[in-house]
């Protein structure tokens, strides 16, 4: 695979969000599978693994550090704090003191003396970004985490934080449904150079080229509360499909590596994090890094689908006002 920059770090240019397996997409799967996940990322040589400590509470984070303890030294692995699971609620906390215990508990689900790449997951608009990060800084200084990153900030935000210590990495959402991060945020990563990490880069599974039923999901699967995948906006969505399925077939790919291959070809600074509970469709999405992309299928792509003809905001109204990202 491919390398790119990530903070101090040479990654593969497409890692594994470690997420759904444990984590908001339903049934809970057993340690084991997701395990077979993690392993087999590393057979078929990832090198960027992300986690967080909100994902299933704590118990992703351990899943993860069990499974790539005998490989640490060979990956990156990257967490998240400042939201977390508390009395079976998700809180967004960005005190100093909240963060220090959160890292506490991270280094020791992980099973490691430092993390490499540790973002602050959420903002916490009650507290400076400037208090948070200068926090995490001194982690830096103790050795505890060798690189920080930001999630759904603002291209302001950033430029705050970056001033206090340097930002490896942003994280945000993006794809070809969502593309909030060209406003600003793409931009001001590039200026600064600092890496672009894109979770949800499959669409949550609407781009990944499979049938797809949202009355079906499972009453814990968080797509139930997004508008997107609900009416009267899922059948105007889905409509989009059939021409982004063609676009496929000519490039000779799947629709999966077609969207990430989109991602990836925009800018070298883009890393991608898919996840997935299949090493069969872990397998699909690494084939992505061998997909290139002529301007002729950029501009057919974006037009197929883009932000002004996707139907329904990507969050509801309560969960979008935690977020710090500019909006269309």
């Amino acid at each position: 695979m491919k390398t790119r920059k990530l903070g101090p770090f040479d990654v593969g240019e497409i890692g594994l969000g470690c997420m759904n397996l444990s984590h908001a997409y339903g049934a809970l799967r057993p340690p084991e599978k997701g395990a077979e996940v993690i392993a087999h990322a590393v057979d078929l040589g990832v090198t960027h693994f992300d986690t967080a400590a909100l994902y299933g509470f704590g118990s992703n984070e351990e899943l993860v550090g069990a499974t790539l303890k005998p490989h640490r030294n060979k990956v990156i692995l990257a967490s998240k704090c400042g939201m977390q699971g508390v009395d079976g609620k998700r809180v967004i906390d960005g005190r100093p003191a909240t963060l220090r215990e959160t890292l506490k508990a991270s280094l020791a689900r992980l099973q490691t003396d430092v993390i490499d790449l540790y973002y602050l997951h959420r903002w916490d608009k009650s507290v400076p970004i400037e208090d948070s990060i200068g926090e995490m800084s001194q982690w830096v200084e103790a050795g505890l985490i060798r690189a920080i990153g930001l999630s759904e900030v603002s291209a302001a935000t950033l430029r705050k934080a970056h001033a206090v210590h340097p930002i490896a990495a942003v994280q945000t959402e993006y794809s070809l449904w969502t593309r909030n991060a060209e406003i600003a945020v793409l931009d001001a990563c590039a200026d600064l150079d600092v890496a672009f990490v894109a979770f949800s880069p499959l669409a949550r599974g609407f781009l990944a080229g499979r049938a797809m039923d949202p009355s079906a999901f499972d009453e814990r699967d968080i797509r139930r509360g997004m508008p997107r995948f609900q009416e009267p906006y899922w059948s105007k969505n889905v409509a989009l499909l059939p021409d982004y399925h063609e676009t496929a077939r000519d490039v000779g790919c799947t629709p999966a590596q077609l969207t990430l291959a989109w991602a990836l070809g925009k800018d070298l600074h883009i890393h991608v994090i898919p996840g997935t509970t299949s090493p069969a469709h872990l397998a699909e999405n690494l084939g992505a890094s061998r997909v290139v992309l002529d301007q002729i299928v950029f501009a057919r792509l974006d037009n197929a689908i883009n932000q002004a003809i996707v139907f329904g905001p990507r969050y509801p109204a309560a969960t979008q006002l935690e977020i710090d990202t500019e909006e269309f």
